[in-house]
């Protein structure tokens, strides 16, 4: 008889199941794929169907003052696309929000209830809103907003003017967690497929990635730091590489 490796974890750190949907709020193109992109591909082989959305428009995603702000918004909206293939097929929305202008409000609570309620996924993944020392405002405005979001739209007689109905996800997963008591197992497949889908994001190498794509030295290190990352995470829980989040119950 085969032992299960994940058979000592708890509940909570036990891997899930496959979902049939999923709904991730990231930031900017290449949040998602940085914070659980090896599970969003292992999900996706087993058939969910996978929404990546996007709220900000990553206007300010380069160290290049010559960059031209509505030509590198062109650029992410077409690296994400080419991320989402990567990953094995994902959707994509952009709230078009200006990179490094994002202000928590009312307003982009609903946006983002609106689009839960539209997609209806079993798992929402985002930012972790109080992760401690998080710098940059565009992850922390979104983290809140997105678990707020998951809070109203599971509410009947939240925005009566929303002609679609409440929804109640089953899992709500936040990456870059400080406190993590839930792990996602990630063998060499997956985290090949999520290096895959970073390395689509080619206008961040320079700003989040080591500068990999300039060499084939810096590729392979961006790729160690990335295993080392894994397996650090899933150290946490005494199991080998891993994806790791807080999992709280919507």
């Amino acid at each position: 008889m085969t032992t299960d490796l994940y058979d000592a974890l708890s509940e909570d750190e036990a891997p899930l199941r496959a979902p049939r949907t999923v709904l991730t709020i990231g930031a900017h193109p290449d949040d998602a794929e940085f914070g659980a992109g090896a599970t969003l591909a292992r999900w996706r082989a087993d058939g969910a169907e996978i929404t990546i959305l996007v709220v900000t428009d990553g206007s300010k995603g380069s160290w290049d003052p010559n960059t031209e702000p509505n030509d590198l918004v062109a650029t992410r909206e077409e690296e994400q696309r080419r991320s989402a293939a990567a990953l094995g097929g994902a959707s994509t929305i952009h709230l078009g929000h200006v990179d490094g202008e994002l202000e928590y409000s009312m307003g982009l609570r609903k946006e983002i209830a609106t689009q839960i309620r539209v997609v209806r996924p079993d798992v929402v993944l985002t930012h972790d809103p109080w992760q401690r020392y998080q710098l940059h405002p565009d992850h922390r405005a979104t983290g809140f907003a997105a678990v707020d979001a998951v809070v109203a739209a599971r509410e009947p007689l939240a925005y009566p003017d929303i002609e679609v109905p409440s929804h109640r996800p089953d899992a709500l997963l936040l990456w870059s967690a400080d406190e993590p008591n839930h792990a996602e197992p990630v063998t060499p497949e997956w985290f090949d497929r999520k290096v895959e889908a970073l390395l689509c994001h080619s206008s961040q190498g320079v700003t989040t990635m080591g500068d990999a794509g300039s060499s084939a030295e810096r590729r392979v290190a961006f790729i160690d730091r990335l295993a080392l990352w894994h397996a650090n995470n899933g150290e946490q829980f005494g199991i080998g590489p891993a994806e790791s989040f807080r999992k709280i119950a919507p």
